[in-house]
């Protein structure tokens, strides 16, 4: 018997039209990276503590300097309202009631005031255009409408390839359901594409037009992790896009590891790509992430609308409590002496 975690993407596959579940569950060109993010967390191995009070387990961890009540949050995914009438709105609603934070993307189908009117806690993810200036209108609606961070996406300099089978999600989809907070004809001004010249000096410009922190996703390795920092990063978060750029690129949970020894006592350390269950993301606590981010869990969960990602969060909530239970852990941040073997007196 499954757990009803392993079983949403089955559950999802019942109710959505299949161009929709393509572009969900799809990775790039031969889909080696993305098929091999969940193994790569099921490889990692604990070993526990005993004879620990576990009466009382505190899951919260502080992201940016506030508390969440689960070490996870929702990484950003477009095409949301194409999954479900209500998209972002019931994503950020139930993501907020588990006492978590979404990230929003920038390509949203639900306008940023709509999502801040909930009063859910939330940042932005961005990309940045060739012409910099073209992303300010939409940088200020999100400050507007109450972003508290700004999440940069590095790893995008063009989309990866996908190889489609049948109709394409975006022959098929209404393009008012993306992209909602941009001023009309956006892509056709010169300079809209998407930047193939980010540098550190980005982080400084994004973090002087909001006033907000800036989280750096994309990044996999521990000298450019180091670059974001010094540039000014609040936060560097190891992704690989969920598989969905540049194939056979190490996985998320390999790379994790040296990202935090590179950066970890400098800054916050996030990763996302193959989290499914409680035991993965004790093994992401345990490989030193300061939070896990989900991708196309939530996705799947919101084919059943608010009340499916409301059940995704307990769900994971029930097994993360009791894989720290087991492990002898009283709080999350006690996950990173999991895979520690003790010094021998002596040796």
């Amino acid at each position: 018997m499954t757990s009803w975690l392993a079983g949403l993407e089955e559950r999802a596959r019942a109710v959505l039209p299949a161009p929709v579940l393509e572009y969900v569950a799809q990775g790039a060109r031969e889909s080696l990276t993305a098929a091999g993010a969940a193994d790569a967390w099921r490889a990692v191995r604990f070993l526990p503590h005993v004879m620990r009070d576990v009466t009382d387990v505190d899951p919260g961890v502080e992201l940016l300097g506030r508390r969440s009540e689960v070490p996870w949050g929702v990484a950003p995914t477009t095409l949301q309202r194409a999954v479900h009438p209500e998209g972002e709105l019931a994503m950020v609603r139930a993501t907020a009631a588990a006492g978590a934070v979404t990230v929003v993307s920038s390509n949203a189908g639900t306008g940023f005031a709509e999502i801040g009117a909930t009063g859910a806690r939330w940042w932005l993810q961005a990309y940045l255009p060739s012409d910099r200036t073209l992303a300010e209108p939409m940088l200020a609606r999100a400050v507007e409408a109450g972003a508290e961070a700004v999440v940069l996406t590095v790893d995008t300099p063009v989309v990866g390839t996908k190889h489609v089978v049948g109709e394409s999600v975006w022959d098929t989809v209404d393009p008012g359901l993306v992209r909602v907070n941009f001023g009309p004809g956006h892509e056709q001004h010169p300079g809209a594409d998407k930047a193939t010249d980010l540098g550190p000096h980005d982080i400084d410009w994004l973090q002087t037009r909001t006033g907000l922190p800036v989280v750096v996703k994309g990044v996999l390795r521990p000298d450019d992790a180091r670059r974001c920092v010094q540039a000014g990063a609040a936060a560097v978060w190891v992704s690989n896009h969920g598989g969905r750029q540049l194939d056979r690129a190490v996985a998320t949970a390999t790379a994790l590891p040296a990202v935090v020894a590179e950066v970890g006592r400098d800054a916050q350390v996030y990763v996302d790509g193959g989290v499914r269950s409680g035991l993965d993301v004790l093994a992401a606590l345990a490989s030193g992430a300061d939070a896990v981010f989900l991708g196309r869990s939530p996705v799947w969960a919101l084919a059943g609308g608010e009340e499916g990602v409301a059940r995704l969060h307990a769900e994971l909530l029930a097994e993360t409590v009791e894989a720290l239970r087991l492990a002898g852990c009283r709080t999350a941040a006690e996950a990173r002496s999991l895979l520690r073997q003790a010094a021998v007196p002596g040796a």
